[in-house]
This record gives structure tokens, sequence and C-alpha cells, in this order.
């Protein structure tokens, strides 16, 4: 592992899997990547959590928006759960990137559940309302001005909860990233966007910050495995 950088303030770069000419494959491959790092980090467990809570005592189903989806493996992964535990849902996934859309759809095909769109969220308004508004690995990628666009198109969009789950800039979340991305993939552009992630994510006392700037009144900001951190908002 390369000597740890300076971590005192955020540092962004541009990540390989954002360029718009990137290999189709390695694209995938790198989606592929991100698929088995949430796992490993509870992101749709943690999701799930929130729609079995809603879903109690309700006659209709659970509205979700999962907010720059990727390959839409959090929201199947939901999309499964509630299939076996007999909860209704209704599940959507927007993001800009067409590979990212396509693997989603293609893995989605027969849930009538699921479906994802092609939505830039920093740019077109949300139609909602969602009873449960999700985002994870998405607020790294974004200017402070920007993030504050999200919380905010989220929180209109968002009838009870608000989701967000990202990376903890960090020194042991450094080294997880760098570790666990050799350990877990052999993707050339997931082991290197997972370092540049870290070194672009918030701090818990910067998330903390940034939630109440944006107009966030109450909500929750907690450490979480493996050096990721949630923003949790519901509407009074």
């Amino acid at each position: 592992m390369p000597a740890l950088p300076d971590l005192a303030a955020r540092h962004q770069q541009p990540e390989l899997m954002d360029a718009p000419g990137l290999d189709r494959a390695r694209h995938l491959h790198a989606l592929q990547a991100l698929e088995r790092v949430n796992l490993v980090s509870l992101t749709a467990a943690r999701l799930w959590a929130e729609v079995r809570a809603l879903a109690r005592d309700r006659v209709r189903p659970v509205r979700v928006l999962d907010v720059a989806c990727g390959g839409g493996d959090v929201l199947l992964d939901v999309a499964r759960r509630a299939s076996r535990h007999g909860v209704e849902v209704d599940l959507c996934g927007c993001d800009v990137s067409a590979v990212a859309l396509d693997r989603a759809r293609a893995r989605a095909e027969g849930l009538k559940t699921t479906r994802f769109l092609a939505v830039d969220v920093l740019r077109e308004e949300i139609l909602g309302p969602y009873d449960v508004v999700c985002s994870s690995l998405f607020l790294h990628h974004l200017s402070r001005a920007d993030a504050m666009v999200l919380l905010r198109a989220m929180a209109r969009a968002s009838r009870r909860v608000l989701l967000v789950q990202d990376l903890r800039r960090s020194r042991l979340g450094y080294a997880f990233a760098w570790i666990g991305l050799h350990v877990l993939t052999t993707s050339d552009v997931a082991r290197f966007d997972g370092p540049v992630s870290v070194r672009a994510a918030y701090t818990l006392a910067e998330a903390r910050t940034l939630a109440a700037d944006a107009g966030l009144e109450g909500a929750v900001i907690r450490a979480r495995w493996p050096q990721r951190f949630t923003i949790r908002w519901a509407r009074p």
C-alpha cells in the first residue's frame, strides 16, 4: 500500500468511472466491484431496515427512490428482500450513466416492482413524492455547493425518510479502501477510484455541518461499518 496522503481537507480529483470515454467492459467490471463493496458494507441492509419499518401497518407499497443508483444492486437487493418477506414496494433508481442503467435494467427484467430512469438530479427536479429517498457513494463526488443541492432535492422529494450513505475521510478509511479493493476485485478502475473517493469524502463533523446548512433540521449523522457514515432525516 502507498504512503497515506494528507487527509486534513477534502481533495477532489477526477475518477476513472466518471470519464465519458471509459471502455464499457472496464466500466461494467468496476460496477461489479461496487456491488461487492456495497454487500460487504451492508448498504442494502440499512435501506431495507427503513423500508421494513415503514411497511408495518400500511396498505400501499413503500415507494423508494435510489439517487445515482449505478448498476442498481442496492435496489435489487431490497426487491429480493421485500419479495421474501411479503412487503409491497415500488422501487425506482435514477442515474446519468447509460452503461450503469443498461446493467440495472437488464438485471431487473421481469421485476414489476423495480424500474430505472435517466435523471440528472442536479439539473432536473425529482418527481416525487417517495417514502424513502436514498443515495449511496454519491455525495463525495460533489462539490459542497452541489452536495447541498442534492440534499435539498432529496428532502423535497421525500415524504418520510432521507437516507444518505457515504465514505468517511479518515486514515483507516483510506487503508480499508486500498486493501479492500485489492482483495475484492481485479478492476483497475475500482482500485484507482476507491482511495481517490476517500480523499474526496467528508468527515463526520463535515457531514453534520453539511446537513445543517442544507436545512435538514433534526438529521442524525452516524458512523457506520466500514468507515462509512449515514445521514438520516425524517420529515417532521
